[in-house]
């Protein structure tokens, strides 16, 4: 009896010791994931849809980011709740421990990268941005603009304009068609805020019509305080029955044969865009308008000028008489262009006699 008990309390204290050495050694290696990983420079980990988290520890392991996978595994044993990671694209920092990095995951705090629109720039120029964005996937790179106005809800309508400029985040998961489709709910929702809070009396018979004054005064000026200025002398020139004479509409129309110079031929060919030789508004915005430039539209200055010349500064001078305007274009544009006298300078300047 007295040798049974003895081995009973070996057994047990063996057990212990057993027990004690096995909480050690779990212990330190739980205690490696709070340790900082050996980063020299950010990393970026890709998590695919559907990894597992046995999956997940093992390719941070492959990578070097954790020693031994097993921690990893075991600490989700203990953790359920810190299992539930998100697909995506992780940053990892220099000095994250495997722990930081895996709330990272579970947060889905996912790498987000940018594509910018400019104000200006055309539907081309923006498709143009979307094709050369490295780590943006491509959907709709061999689409036609038709399809793309489909696609993002807009069938039928002629894509300039419609999608607003700015910088769009985006995750290693989203699609160009992803960012075109924010943009242009972008645009529809500013048009139509600032369409519902209009000034009375405005020449335009829909918030489109708006939309392509506003694009007119986006090419016209990136001087901020005079688009409202601008948009004056357009809406006056309308509600006149004038033309708007306005050189961006006219370079929008010639397309490709832009080389950066607009001559008298030019300026005496028709097309839809060349306000020189149409009535009222050409039949499409010509460029992204921001959103001062949609107010502008929708909340001219009240001044009386008519004409308006640049200085060669950015700004521009505005006059209310043909006669003012001649004197302001002999200052500042008279040498600047070539064949000048047969047409005069950029921005609701031409010969009145042209019109009509």
């Amino acid at each position: 009896m007295r040798v049974f008990r003895k081995l009973l309390i070996l057994i047990v204290a063996l057990a212990v010791l057993a027990a004690a050495g096995a909480g050690l050694w779990l212990w330190q290696g739980l205690q490696t994931l709070k340790q900082p990983v050996a980063l020299d420079e950010p990393v970026l980990f890709s998590v695919e849809q559907g990894t597992s988290f046995g999956r997940l520890a093992q390719k941070l392991s492959d990578d070097g980011l954790v020693s031994d996978p097993l921690w990893l595994k075991l600490y989700g044993r203990l953790n359920p709740e810190q299992t539930r990671i998100k697909a995506g694209d992780y940053e990892l920092q220099p000095g994250m421990t495997p722990l930081a990095m895996l709330d990272t995951m579970v947060e889905g705090k996912v790498k987000l990268w940018s594509v910018q629109f400019i104000e200006g720039w055309t539907f081309s120029d923006m498709r143009t941005a979307l094709a050369n964005s490295r780590r943006l996937r491509k959907e709709t790179t061999d689409w036609t603009d038709e399809q793309v106005m489909e696609a993002v809800g807009a069938e039928g309508q002629h894509p300039e304009g419609w999608f607003f400029p700015d910088t769009y985040m985006f995750s290693g998961s989203e699609t160009d068609l992803d960012i075109l489709k924010r943009a242009y709910k972008r645009m529809t929702a500013v048009l139509e805020e600032e369409w519902e809070n209009r000034e009375e009396g405005l020449p335009y018979s829909s918030p489109y019509e708006a939309l392509i004054m506003a694009s007119i005064v986006e090419r016209e000026t990136g001087v901020a305080y005079e688009r409202q200025q601008v948009a004056g002398v357009f809406v006056r020139r309308l509600q006149k029955g004038m033309r708007l004479q306005t050189d961006p509409t006219v370079i929008y129309g010639m397309g490709d044969s832009y080389d950066g110079r607009i001559r008298t031929r030019d300026l005496r060919a028709y097309t839809p865009y060349n306000t020189y030789r149409i009535d009222g508004l050409p039949p499409t915005p010509i460029a992204l308008p921001g959103r001062d430039s949609v107010h502008a539209a929708l909340h001219p200055d009240d001044g009386d000028a008519l004409y308006f010349v640049a200085r060669g500064d950015g700004s521009h001078t505005f006059s209310r008489t043909l006669a003012e305007h001649q004197k302001a274009v002999r200052e500042f544009q008279l040498n600047r262009r070539e064949d000048y006298r047969s047409f005069p300078a950029p921005g609701a300047g031409a010969d009145d006699n042209e019109e009509n």
